[in-house]
């Protein structure tokens, strides 16, 4: 299982995991959930529940990565397999982002 924690505007938002091919899920950080002043990190991800489930990546987090050449350098550069998503996000939407989004990698050791 892969994992990363979402960050929005450096605040601890939620953990983003792939379980399987089809199984992604978000969850709301606890604290985040209970802080009214802070946004759902996406109109389609909101705060009305905690936990979000997709047989995809959310479009939300998919909307986060390159394109294009950029797409193709960062797969070589990374050895990255092109049709990876989950794992380009997590080695990629670290730093530099649109927005107010970032992920970090969860490792187990």
């Amino acid at each position: 299982m892969q994992k990363g924690e979402v960050y929005y505007n450096n605040i601890l938002a939620g953990i983003l995991e792939k379980r399987s091919s089809e199984d992604y899920r978000f969850t709301y950080d606890d604290a985040y959930m209970e802080n009214v002043a802070l946004p759902s990190i996406s109109v389609t991800l909101p705060k009305k529940q905690k936990e979000h489930f997709s047989p995809l990546l959310f479009s939300f987090f998919a909307g986060l990565l390159a394109e294009g050449i950029n797409k193709s350098i960062q797969c070589r550069l990374l050895k990255i397999d092109e049709n990876d998503d989950f794992t380009r996000l997590l080695k990629t939407a670290n730093v530099d982002t649109i927005g107010a989004i970032t992920i970090n990698e969860i490792t187990e050791n």
